[in-house]
């Protein structure tokens, strides 16, 4: 599985595919238990990785960052298009938005994705 990233508008001005994949490594927290830990207790987080929450409808949804030890970019989507980017800090982040998905990445992986672009899961 991966994570691809569309800029809203698609190609850039000369036509090139501005589309960029932000993760090969995606993890799904599936279960209660995953989804309660997320990325709790990870000292480093490998190039490549995201950690995807799935669920079954829009609402808003809480990310936090307590006993998480590395700085990570959340991005929540709804519908495939992207509510809301942010990055939160070891052990004090907090942030929320209406989502059906929501994915965790490194710090800086998400940087140049915004509001309104799309994301996507897809099988690799």
């Amino acid at each position: 599985m991966r994570v691809r990233h569309e800029p809203a508008g698609g190609e850039g001005a000369d036509g090139d595919d501005r589309t960029r994949v932000l993760a090969t490594e995606v993890e799904t927290a599936d279960s209660v238990l995953a989804q309660t830990r997320g990325l709790m207790f990870r000292r480093s987080l490998p190039d490549g990785y995201a950690l995807a929450f799935r669920f079954d409808g829009t609402r808003r949804r809480d990310v936090h960052t307590l006993f998480v030890f590395v700085p990570i970019d959340v991005v929540w989507v709804a519908d495939g298009v992207v509510r809301r980017v942010e990055r939160l800090d070891p052990f004090r982040g907090f942030a929320r938005e209406r989502a059906d998905l929501i994915v965790e990445l490194p710090a800086g992986v998400a940087d140049g994705v915004a509001p309104g672009d799309r994301l996507l899961l897809e099988d690799a």
